[in-house]
């Protein structure tokens, strides 16, 4: 036989066992396998009259509880974002000192070589890096929680909510690994044997807020909503999340009808972290942000200064900004910085710092007062960045996965849609009640 029959009649057996057991050959085989394990160790196990529950299993009567297990992984994702906002403020000062005072250096040399070196170099990156804080240390929580064996627990309490939608826990996995970066997410799908799972699990990835994202939630939020930016940083992740579900449910009801497949999780027992895992897995990632910095992000700030030095960005930015005027944000620049916010969205902030030539301190304060923006604008603007066209390198990895272009072009058009429609209701529905 070549290959192909021996495919062709290896599918007609899966098919078969479907049809006899109405489940998935793996699942079929690992219940075989684990009822033979619990009939001999039946024979030849004695256990004592009372069993003794470890700490873990004492813990997770509380954190993996029905009723607990859920409000205690949203107290935990609040706590995580208090935790960054908060101790990353000193150090953003610092730094921002240190660009300001680089910038006043490079402004001293006049003509178009200083304002390359101030407005461009200095206020874009610089703007990007003072972030560094916050996302480091988001990146430290979350190996925290990853080493300890809390996020084993986290995809096991979203399982009876990801069933309602027609996924599992696996599912949620891949959604977490988005929180630092929707291409590992991306990549996790790997592991999910349903096809139709795997290809909704990848499309709903692009909702979950990276750590790319974080420094537009931290300079908007901490301008606009200086007294709860925590809690507003915490709503942007949550309002992923549900974008995330919603869509697996639309996308189980429509385009990938079918039968979940199941989700067997063997939880790890709680261990300490260690000091050495949490910094080798923050440099993993916090490595990443900083090579994007030197590299991608250098380059598009000093494009966009050289643009905008000849006059030529703002009216490519005015051609396309009435777009995002239902938005509340039609401005050019806001409109020039969410396009190149398609090559990496750090870049977000580091076009606003190189179009205003402010570092993070005074940014906000800029946007203010030249574009005009309110609390409202600033929270939709927000939304929008949530919610559309992931970065150019997660789209290359949505089809690399999928090999095909299809699902990547459409996950271009239909993320943003959803972003331009979420932002839109947000920001008319806002006026009603605050114009």
């Amino acid at each position: 036989m070549d290959r192909q029959e021996i495919l062709q009649a290896s599918e007609q057996s899966l098919a078969h066992l479907r049809s006899i057991y109405s489940d998935e050959a793996e699942t079929v085989v690992a219940d075989a396998r684990y009822g033979f394990i619990s009939g001999l160790l039946k024979d030849v196990l004695k256990k004592p009259p009372i069993e003794r529950l470890t700490l873990s299993d004492k813990i997770d009567k509380v954190v993996v509880n029905r009723w607990l297990g859920l409000p205690l992984f949203l107290a935990m994702m609040y706590g995580m974002f208090q935790f960054v906002f908060t101790l990353s403020v000193p150090f953003m000062d610092w730094i921002d000192a240190g660009f300001g005072w680089l910038s006043e250096l490079a402004a001293g040399i006049g003509g178009w070589p200083g304002s390359l070196l101030a407005d461009g170099i200095i206020g874009g990156v610089g703007s990007v890096l003072i972030f560094i804080p916050p996302i480091f240390l988001l990146f430290m929580a979350i190996s925290v929680l990853e080493d300890c064996g809390y996020m084993a627990r986290a995809a096991f309490v979203m399982d009876r909510l990801m069933h309602k939608v027609g996924l599992h826990g696996r599912s949620f996995i891949p959604m977490i690994l988005g929180f630092g970066c929707n291409i590992p997410g991306i990549m996790a799908c790997r592991t999910i044997e349903n096809p139709k799972d795997r290809i909704t699990t990848i499309l709903i990835n692009p909702f979950i807020p990276c750590g790319a994202r974080l420094p537009i939630f931290v300079l908007l939020a901490g301008y606009f909503f200086a007294a709860h930016a925590g809690l507003v940083v915490f709503s942007m992740y949550i309002i992923g999340i549900i974008v995330a579900i919603i869509m697996a449910l639309v996308f189980r009801k429509t385009l990938f009808r079918g039968v979940s497949g199941h989700f067997v999780m063997e939880l790890p027992p709680y261990r300490l972290p260690t000091i050495k895992g949490v910094l080798v897995h923050l440099w993993e990632r916090g490595s990443l942000f900083l090579r994007k910095a030197g590299s991608i992000i250098f380059s598009v700030v000093v494009l966009i200064w050289l643009l905008d030095y000849t006059g030529v960005l703002e009216p490519i930015g005015r051609a396309i900004a009435p777009i995002f005027a239902p938005c509340g944000f039609g401005q050019w620049q806001a409109a020039v910085s969410l396009f190149f916010g398609f090559l990496a969205k750090e870049v977000v902030v580091g076009t606003m710092g190189t179009l205003f030539a402010a570092e993070e301190e005074v940014l906000g304060g800029a946007i203010a007062a030249q574009l005009g923006w309110t609390p409202l604008v600033a929270f939709a603007f927000m939304v929008f960045c949530v919610l559309y066209v992931p970065c150019v390198a997660a789209i290359a990895t949505i089809k690399g996965e999928t090999n095909s272009w299809k699902w990547p072009v459409f996950a271009i058009f239909y993320t943003t849609a959803i972003a331009w429609i979420a932002a839109t209701l947000i920001f008319q529905i806002g006026n009603l009640f605050v114009g």
